[in-house]
């Protein structure tokens, strides 16, 4: 997500004070569930290692090392009490646990797809972890998806912002990676509830006839 709640300027003035660890603490914070805006602090370290400051490699192996282990405590939180959390909110919020379980089931269908790619998509990117620990998916699995998906993503985000850094201003670049996750988003929301949807009318139409 963007830094809606961390001003870009703050988020700059850390990457570049703490240099790697700004870039492996911010995605690693992000991943474990917490909405930090860590894709903005990988684009800055990107950014730096653009203009000299930092090093490319070493920003990218933050990055990736941040994501893998920020999913992967996601994973655990979400696997040894994600669940009584969720259905304690459900109650808070009026949602029945039928629809929960609707919910996690659905999660669970397309859970490899959604760790894979998931930091691609704005929220996802915070909630995959622990979604994918709370829908119970083999570890092995998960952490295959979760490495595989990092360094496609840190890689992504990294040289986007070490190439493209020195022709468009970073607050653009920003914004564009923002916008791309939130587009994401609404493509992935499609694309898991609007066939079962489809297929409800279908039914729906044929009961009636």
């Amino acid at each position: 997500m963007s830094s809606e709640l961390i001003s870009l300027e703050t988020i700059q003035e850390i990457a570049h004070q703490y240099g790697y660890w700004a870039v492996f603490l911010g995605i690693l914070v992000e991943n474990a569930g917490i909405p930090l805006p860590g894709e903005t602090i990988t684009i800055v370290g990107g950014f730096l290692a653009g203009s000299g400051e930092l090093n490319y490699w070493l920003v990218l192996g933050s990055a990736i090392a941040g994501a893998v282990l920020g999913d992967n405590f996601g994973y655990w939180i979400g696997k040894w009490g994600g669940w009584p959390f969720l259905m304690a909110l459900g109650r808070i919020f009026r949602i029945s646990e039928a629809q929960l379980l609707e919910v996690k089931n659905q999660f669970s269908k397309n859970a490899p797809r959604a760790v894979f790619l998931g930091r691609f998509i704005a929220l996802l990117r915070i909630f995959a972890g622990p979604l994918a620990g709370i829908a119970q998916m083999p570890y092995p699995q998960f952490l295959l998806c979760n490495t595989a998906g990092a360094t496609i993503w840190a890689t992504a985000m990294v040289s986007l912002s070490f190439f493209v850094g020195e022709i468009i201003p970073l607050e653009q670049l920003v914004v564009w990676v923002s916008k791309f996750a939130i587009v994401a988003l609404v493509v992935a929301i499609a694309a898991v509830f609007l066939p079962p949807w489809l297929e409800a009318r279908k039914s729906a139409k044929e009961l009636n006839q």
